[in-house]
């Protein structure tokens, strides 16, 4: 516990459980949590700061939010101990207590926004039959109500339909439809922001039912297939035209170019994806039975916890079949790395490659698609193409996953130093609130930005990945110096620990497509051109 008088530095050499970190699976497993086998690990928390008026005082740096949360950061916590303080320090009636403060809170609020809505549509309802009255008088030979009269003009529904008859319109009652009208009106008073898929953009695919592909994009489409047709695939020319994004009907086959999974002849290729994928299978005959061995039983079960994380909003990854599929490839990938083993994280670098695969197979989108609707062998060409992509792209950051993970530790402390060099005010206000690089940073180089950035733009990052040098070890530097810049004025907003820290792990991505990534890679282009031939320029 850090004190006033002793305060402890945050990352520590010894720390068994450091928070943000992947931890290595072997041994990491813990019995189920008994209060009376761990009696002895209960522990007292500090009680928070409190200023005189009786608030908690508010954390402005690094030091001071630790000593407000030192029971969370302890270096000697673990789970079991975090569970024991919780049993020895809540008392049921306090609980429950408070929570029915909360429930009773939420149903007040709750009320009264509905009296606003219902206020709000008597309103627009008055305003409405003053403006048809008129109307209404001039059809009451046809012995229609004024209900009716109103239900019968062409009325908008929630999901942008006219209702052009009485029969169209929703049934509910009149209270149900006078708040769908309020919530209309709220919605059609905000500015009108296009529904983006997961996955990708409509603007992006050239299939049934999006708009046609624009000359440009035709012109470069015809540009890959020349380079694609010929007997020998011109590499150099290839990553060039792809470094700019690589259109969806040709990306399964120019990943396994680049990635240097099939070989540049034609003839060679059916011949090397066959053997690849004999091999893959061996692979799962010899060695995925002993997932239950002593020896092996904890890396499987850490597979198998994390899988359902990965991209939890997107049905495909839920798919009971999908999910099998993972857990073959990152155990295999695990037992013929022993150096390394499986690693929290990796299992985010197999989605990328895996959607990409899929989309070879099929024309519509693939967050919602049914993987049980491909024959067999299809899946299991997939399954092996996405294996050998994935070794293929760890192979040159396998640093990244060895013990202490050394590979993120050069690349954050590298990001640094580019940072101070590039930008020195962000780096000295974070300085200032004491944010160190490697409590946000870690996960952008772990997780290569998956977790920042919504699954379509990794996909168009990788494009550029692959056709860059070292795109993925050396380069994705470079990509995540411009991605900090590119929230400066957020960045400088925030005036204390915490607020950098929630900004800087929850970055407003969702809406991002190709034109943010592509701007995004273009500065880190030029950050790598006027830095990486010449390191020192950039070190202090």
């Amino acid at each position: 516990m850090s004190t006033d008088g002793n305060k402890k530095q945050f990352w520590k050499r010894n720390t068994a459980k450091v928070p943000g970190s992947i931890q290595h699976v072997y041994g990491a497993q813990h019995p189920p949590f008994d209060p009376l086998l761990h009696a002895n690990l209960i522990k007292a928390g500090n009680k928070p700061q409190m200023t005189p008026g009786g608030k908690p005082k508010k954390a402005t740096t690094f030091q001071e939010f630790e000593s407000i949360t030192s029971d969370a950061w302890d270096v000697g916590d673990d789970d079991d101990e975090l569970l024991a303080m919780a049993a020895q320090n809540l008392n049921i009636e306090v609980v429950m207590e408070t929570a029915n403060k909360v429930i009773e809170n939420h149903s007040k609020q709750q009320e009264k926004q509905r009296q606003d809505d219902a206020g709000a549509s008597e309103l627009e309802e008055r305003e409405e039959e003053d403006a048809n009255e008129e109307e209404v008088e001039e059809e009451e030979e046809e012995e229609s109500t004024p209900e009716v009269s109103f239900a019968s003009e062409p009325s908008p529904l929630s999901d942008g339909r006219l209702v052009k008859s009485l029969s169209e319109a929703p049934i509910g009652s009149p209270k149900d439809a006078a708040g769908e009208r309020a919530s209309l009106h709220r919605q059609q008073s905000l500015p009108h922001r296009p529904t983006i898929p997961m996955v990708a953009r409509i603007a992006d695919q050239n299939t049934s039912g999006t708009p046609a592909m624009t000359e440009r994009e035709a012109s470069r489409l015809d540009k890959f297939r020349q380079v694609l047709a010929g007997p020998n695939t011109d590499l150099e020319e290839l990553r060039k035209l792809s470094w700019s994004g690589i259109p969806r009907q040709v990306r399964p086959i120019t990943w396994k170019l680049l990635s240097g999974y099939l070989p540049a002849n034609t003839e060679r290729r059916e011949s090397t994806l066959q053997r690849k994928r004999q091999e893959y299978f061996g692979f799962i005959e010899q060695y995925y039975d002993s997932r239950n061995d002593e020896h092996h039983q904890d890396t499987y079960r850490q597979i198998h916890i994390d899988i359902p994380r990965t991209n939890p909003l997107i049905p495909l990854f839920q798919q009971a079949s999908v999910q099998e599929i993972f857990e073959r490839i990152l155990f295999i990938w695990a037992i013929r790395h022993p150096a390394s083993g499986y690693v929290q994280g990796i299992n985010d670098l197999v989605t990328p490659f895996f959607v990409v695969y899929v989309f070879e197979y099929i024309k519509e989108e693939v967050e919602n698609f049914d993987v049980s609707s491909l024959q067999e062998e299809t899946l299991r060409n997939i399954e092996a193409d996405s294996f050998w992509c994935m070794s293929k792209l760890l192979d040159g950051i396998q640093d990244n996953y060895t013990f202490a993970q050394p590979g993120i530790q050069r690349k954050v402390k590298a990001l640094e130093e580019l940072v101070s060099r590039i930008d020195e005010m962000v780096h000295v206000h974070m300085q200032q609130y004491e944010v160190e690089y490697l409590q946000f940073a870690f996960r952008w180089m772990n997780n290569l930005l998956m977790r920042e950035l919504p699954l379509r733009c990794t996909i168009r990052l990788w494009d550029t990945y692959q056709a860059e040098p070292e795109g993925f070890s050396h380069f994705h530097l470079y990509v995540c110096a411009a991605f900090l810049v590119r929230w400066r004025k957020e960045i400088l907003d925030e005036r204390d620990f915490q607020g950098l820290m929630i900004l800087l792990q929850n970055l407003p991505t969702m809406h991002w497509g190709n034109e943010e990534v592509s701007v995004l890679l273009a500065e880190a282009y030029r950050l790598k051109f006027a830095f990486a031939d010449a390191p020192n320029h950039y070190k202090r």
